[in-house]
C-alpha cells in the first residue's frame, strides 16, 4: 500500500543569528520556550535539557552566553539528529553536546550538574487519549520517563544546591510538590502560566533545590495573551530570543 507523503523537516528561526532543525513530530511550542526563560544558567553553570527533542533550550541557553558545559540529552534517535544537526548549524559544538541515551541510565557524571531541565511527559500512563506516533507519544505518556525517573536522575547528577527546573500541567503540581520534596529536592519557585485573563492556568513552572530548605517563593502569573494580543511580558519573552 502506498504510504503519503512524509513532511520533511525544516528549519525555523529561533534569533537573529539561529536557528533550529524541526520536524512534524519533534518541534517546539511556547512551553518550550518559557521552560528556557525560566531555568536559564548562571555563569558557567553546567547544565543538561532531559528529553531536549530537537534540541531548542540548549540553543536559547547558549544564545545568552553565561552557561559552562549544555547537554541536551534525548531517547529518540531522530530528535537527537536534528539537534545535533542543529547544533552543528549554529557553531555550538564546542558548548553543546546532544546525548541520545536515556537518561535513566546516569548519563551524567554524579553531582556534576549545577542545573537540570525537562519538559516532561505531561499525562501519566492510563490518562488522555493516546497517539499513534511513536514520538509524540512518548512525549505525552510517560512511556521511558515518569516524574520518580526525573528525580532520581536529578538526584545523582546535580550538586548540592543545584537546581531542577520542570513545567507540568497544574494537575499534576501536588503530586511533583510531595514527590520532589521526597526526594530531596526541595520546591522553592512556582509560577503559574494563564492564557488569558478569563481562562485558568493552564501549566506551571517549578524550580526545585538539591538540598534546599522550605519554603517556597510563588511568583506572579504570567498571562500570554491580553486583549490586544501577546502581553508586554510575552513580547518581552520572545524579544530577548530574537534580539
Amino acid at each position: 500500500m502506498a504510504q503519503g507523503k512524509r513532511e520533511m523537516p525544516h528549519w525555523e528561526p529561533l534569533s537573529k543569528t539561529c536557528r533550529v532543525l524541526v520536524s512534524p513530530v519533534y518541534g517546539f511550542t511556547t512551553d518550550t520556550l518559557l521552560l528556557a526563560h525560566f531555568s536559564m544558567p548562571e555563569k558557567g553553570e553546567n547544565c543538561a535539557d532531559i528529553g531536549t527533542g530537537c534540541g531548542v533550550i540548549p540553543l536559547l541557553w547558549r544564545l545568552r552566553g553565561k552557561a559552562g558545559k549544555i547537554y541536551g540529552a534525548e531517547l529518540q534517535e531522530e530528535a537527537a539528529a536534528l539537534a545535533r544537526e542543529s547544533v552543528k548549524e549554529n557553531g555550538f559544538q564546542e558548548d553543546i553536546e546532544i546525548l541520545w541515551g536515556d537518561a535513566r541510565n546516569r548519563l551524567f557524571g554524579r553531582e556534576s550538574l549545577g542545573l537540570m531541565a525537562c519538559n516532561p511527559p505531561y499525562q501519566p500512563l492510563g490518562a488522555g487519549l493516546r497517539n499513534p506516533e511513536p514520538g509524540r507519544e512518548a512525549a505525552r505518556h510517560e512511556l521511558t520517563l515518569t516524574l520518580e525517573d526525573l528525580a532520581e536522575a536529578a538526584r545523582y547528577a546535580l550538586a548540592f544546591g543545584g537546581r531542577l527546573c520542570l513545567c507540568l500541567r497544574p494537575f499534576r503540581l501536588a503530586q511533583a510538590m510531595a514527590l520532589f520534596s521526597g526526594k530531596g529536592l526541595e520546591p522553592k519557585r512556582l509560577r503559574l502560566v494563564q492564557p488569558r485573563a478569563e481562562k485558568a492556568p493552564s501549566l506551571f513552572l517549578l524550580e526545585c533545590r538539591k538540598g534546599g530548605k522550605t519554603g517556597l517563593s510563588v511568583e506572579p502569573t504570567l498571562l500570554i495573551e491580553n486583549e490586544k494580543g501577546f502581553s508586554r511580558e510575552m513580547l518581552e519573552i520572545y524579544g530577548d530570543y530574537r534580539a
